[in-house]
């Protein structure tokens, strides 16, 4: 079977592809640029030589096209993920225009599985606290999740129309080998580095992007649960079993203060203007402030995949940062004394 894929060169795509070749299956990528398959997909043991590459961008119809044609499967995970105001403009671009042209192309195509990845933060708020299959598409007030949510009323929209569109969300997302140090990984760094001492309260579901992965190849090999819409493994965390599972790994204190998350949102907002001047990143994004706020769950059942624990999927994002040279020994601890575990 050949599988297309988008945003294969991420952290969740660059696994995912992973996780469909172990499958036996055929993979073919859009790219901007060629050079960032390698770096991507070696670190995972994948032959580069074995994937077919198309240069273009999600926005651009005919290499959308070429992508899609004659494919049997899609998995469209491109997206801009950050909470950065800097970005807020890609966000609308590559997020919501980006997956209309994916998704079109696909169905005039009559690609015969999609797959497209949102996040379990397209459905927030939600007035329950807790989020399933048929919870229906938030109204966030944040860039990026809004994003998100415009973008998934667009996949839920070809669903109603009878295409065979899948939706998995994945929680936020932990892991080895992450190419572009996204906003999760960076979080971990940043906190053992000493930089983000003030937490807000509340939680978001956390996972490891292996355990997405191969939900995706699962799925996308026709071997996925039932239904059309699919929650990614992973557990919930409130922000000080976050930090506490930090201390359990690493052996450091890890000194921390936990505000109400509403209370710091007005923070939040203030940095994100700053941001958009000062060119270092400053770790408090009013969009992660408001996840936490929002703190929804997710049954850890409802993805029907089991998830890893979760001192795991830290312990081998901090081995992987410290062997990367990106976090220092003494950051590590005591979990920079043995090597990755298996995928």
């Amino acid at each position: 079977m050949l599988v297309s894929v988008t945003g294969g060169t991420g952290f969740v795509g660059a696994h995912s592809v992973a996780a469909v070749l172990r499958a036996g299956h055929r993979v073919r990528l859009l790219v901007r640029d060629e050079g960032t398959v390698e770096r991507a997909l070696v670190p995972l043991g994948v032959d580069t030589g074995a994937v077919d590459v198309v240069t273009g961008d999600v926005m651009d119809r005919s290499s959308v096209d070429r992508l899609v044609h004659g494919a049997d499967a899609l998995l469209h995970a491109a997206a801009v993920y950050s909470f950065d105001s800097r970005a807020h403009r890609e966000m609308g671009r590559t997020n919501v225009e980006g997956t209309t042209h994916v998704l079109d192309a696909a169905r005039r195509a009559g690609t015969g599985r999609i797959v497209y990845v949102s996040s379990f933060g397209a459905l927030l708020p939600t007035p329950d606290r807790v989020l399933g299959p048929d919870s229906p598409v938030g109204r966030p007030r944040e860039t990026y999740l809004a994003a998100k949510a415009a973008a998934e009323s667009v996949a839920r929209g070809h669903q109603s129309a009878g295409v065979p569109v899948t939706i998995t969300y994945p929680p936020a997302l932990l892991g080895p080998h992450d190419p572009k140090l996204g906003d999760q990984v960076t979080r971990v760094r940043n906190t053992l580095r000493g930089l983000m001492p003030v937490w807000p309260s509340g939680g978001l579901p956390v996972g490891d992007v292996r355990d997405t992965a191969a939900l995706h190849a699962a799925v996308l090999g026709g071997a996925g649960p039932a239904g059309n819409r699919h929650f990614a493994p992973g557990h919930y965390l409130s922000t000080r079993r976050f930090v506490a599972t930090l201390r359990e790994i690493t052996g450091r204190a890890l000194p921390a203060i936990h505000l109400p998350a509403r209370a710091m949102l007005p923070l939040g907002a203030l940095v994100g203007l700053v941001q958009r001047v000062w060119p270092w990143h400053i770790p408090a994004e009013y969009g992660a402030i408001y996840t936490c706020a929002c703190a929804a769950r997710v049954p850890e059942t409802a993805s029907g995949h089991s998830s890893r624990p979760v001192e795991e999927t830290f312990a081998d994002t901090i081995r992987w940062l410290h062997g990367e040279g990106l976090l220092s020994a003494h950051a590590a601890g005591t979990a920079a004394a043995n090597g990755l575990r298996a995928a």
